[in-house]
């Protein structure tokens, strides 16, 4: 990889990732488990291979863009060689809780538990894609602005162009649904969203939805490609990553938020999704940024 092809801003106050933007040519930055404390979008250009994230395994192929937010495990596994470009932003670059409705990136590109991490481009997306980033390269390499005043409007640009291609239905939609699905998902959607605080289990929501737990678990596995606790836990783990970053509320507090009223139950939780206990989190990733407006 040449030198040319990587753009990094450095956080001078703590020497961390601000951001930054590379190209490459392999499989090296990522074919190991990554669980970094910044946001990442990975655009493959060429080449196809094997995403292993979370609790699921996705076969992608060329021409897809993939989003991952902090501490979310991602690697991709492949024999092929792919190329692409990488974007890398951390929250205290851009806070995309702050203001959601700027982007609309949070829940549509990011801790999107309900469909895959990642969507095809069209042509007309790639080439507007294609713009924005030479916009991108362009900022960050003006030397006569230290400041870089436009970077962050122009990746807000990036992001929003990329939120919108992800919501397009035509696009994201699954090739196949049997013609009862859709409503018996959606119903489950709208009961973790009102009980995952208080209810943790796969059989509880069964019994909420009036259906048997095998066969909702077959449902939430043809899917959503993974398994109902797994659902579960996710959303409870994105809930508590915004607990942690947006609010200063002490740990015991979010945990016993969340439906535990062990503490230490819950911080081995965080840490077997995340792989960092939850006061590590809130130290590399910020917190309190709601508190700050």
């Amino acid at each position: 990889m040449k030198e040319q092809n990587v753009f990094t801003l450095i956080n001078q106050q703590n020497g961390n990732l601000a951001f930054k933007m590379f190209s490459f040519t392999d499989n090296n930055h990522f074919d190991h488990l990554q669980r970094n404390n910044f946001y990442t979008i990975i655009w493959v250009k060429e080449g196809n291979g094997l995403l292993k994230v979370d609790f699921s395994e996705y076969l992608f192929q060329e021409n897809t863009v993939f989003a991952f937010a902090p501490y979310q495990p991602f690697m991709f596994s492949t024999d092929k060689q792919i190329s692409g470009l990488a974007l890398q932003f951390h929250s205290e670059f851009y806070c995309i809780h702050r203001n959601p409705k700027e982007t609309n990136c949070d829940t549509v590109l990011f801790n999107n538990i309900y469909q895959e991490p990642f969507t095809k481009i069209d042509n007309l997306t790639e080439n507007k894609l294609e713009l924005q980033l030479d916009q991108l390269k362009f900022e960050i390499q003006n030397k006569a602005n230290d400041n870089y005043e436009l970077l962050i409007p122009n990746l807000k640009i990036f992001l929003v162009t990329l939120s919108r291609l992800k919501a397009l239905p035509e696009i994201n939609e699954p090739k196949f649904i049997e013609a009862d699905l859709p409503f018996v998902l959606q119903n489950l959607k709208n009961t973790i969203e009102e009980n995952f605080k208080q209810k943790h289990s796969a059989s509880d929501y069964a019994t909420l939805l009036n259906i048997s737990a095998n066969a909702l678990a077959k449902l939430v596995k043809t899917h959503y490609n993974k398994t109902l606790t797994d659902l579960i836990t996710e959303r409870i783990i994105i809930e508590a990553k915004r607990e942690l970053y947006m609010t200063s509320k002490p740990i015991k507090e979010i945990a016993w938020h969340l439906g535990y009223s062990d503490e230490f139950h819950f911080s081995r939780l965080f840490k077997a999704n995340t792989d960092v206990s939850p006061q590590l989190y809130r130290d590399t990733v910020g917190f309190a940024k709601a508190e700050l407006n």
